[in-house]
């Protein structure tokens, strides 16, 4: 009598799960295709080991961790948010449950969810329209003279935290991607794109979008010098299209097709007087 083997556990066909179960199953292919452990994945998304495996068992954590987890796998984190949130977006922090919690969200809305709170500029989802869609965005590289970073960076609108949402991606340097809002002063000719992770807040101060999808200014943040982190400030420009290419981002060095285009435009942002840099 032949031995009796045992029965193959049935598992589910991606197409079958639904909501976290989804956005789970997403997390363990990402981590098998790029060979990771869950201890590479928490130290390269500046986490603790503990805060992926409570991700990885479906426990609460913080949007902020479901956003750097995405963005070191390459995920897309529109869709794994939605799905972590059981099929419905939320734009605010997840708990384990899927439900939008209280944390980070302001304690009060805009009108039907299509105006930004008062502190952030009290600006209409109608009068901003022209922010919405990809940027090539510019910049110099911090430790290498003459070499451009060029990446590209979405702004959506934000209904549940009414304002404009922006996200960094396809960054060379994809753990250091950001994500923020952005605050549009009523009397000023220049906006903020703030982003704040576990108190580190990063600032880009730029022009007002003008009429050929440009805006321009300075960037201010943390560069790695050695052994340590020193503030930083070099201008920085967005150029909006609609559709990027790849060709269009990483770094793009003198010998690069773009590489007159994009100096010419960085160039443009302390010549033409959208930013300058002082010294003593």
């Amino acid at each position: 009598m032949p031995p009796i083997l045992p029965k193959k556990l049935a598992v589910p066909k991606a197409s079958t799960l639904t909501g976290q179960a989804r956005a789970l199953e997403m997390i363990r292919t990402a981590l098998i295709e790029k060979k990771m452990t869950q201890a590479e994945l928490a130290d390269a998304a500046d986490c603790h080991e503990k805060t992926i495996q409570n991700l990885i068992a479906g426990k609460s954590v913080r949007q902020q961790t479901l956003f750097d987890v995405c963005m070191v796998l390459g995920l897309d984190y529109q869709e794994f948010r939605d799905l972590w949130a059981g099929g419905k977006g939320t734009g605010g922090p997840i708990d384990g449950t899927g439900s939008s919690t209280s944390q980070e969200a302001p304690g009060f809305a805009g009108v039907g969810g299509d105006i930004a709170p008062v502190y952030m500029g009290a600006y209409t989802r109608a009068g901003t329209d022209q922010y919405l869609g990809s940027f090539v965005t510019l910049r110099p590289a911090f430790s290498v003279p003459g070499l451009i970073i060029a990446y590209r960076t979405d702004i959506s609108w934000d209904p549940t935290w009414p304002s404009l949402l922006f996200e960094e991606r396809d960054r060379i340097d994809a753990p250091y991607a950001h994500r923020g809002r952005l605050y549009i002063p009523a009397s000023s000719q220049f906006i903020h794109l703030v982003s704040l992770t576990k108190g580190a807040m990063r600032m880009v101060l730029v022009s007002q979008i003008d009429q050929d999808g440009i805006m321009r200014g300075l960037i201010t943040t943390l560069n790695k010098r050695r052994s340590q982190f020193v503030p930083v400030s070099a201008p920085i420009v967005y150029l909006k299209h609609a559709a990027i290419t790849a060709d269009a981002l990483g770094e793009i060095g003198k010998g690069h097709a773009h590489y007159a285009n994009y100096h010419a435009a960085l160039q443009a942002a302390l010549t033409d007087d959208y930013a300058a840099l002082k010294g003593v």
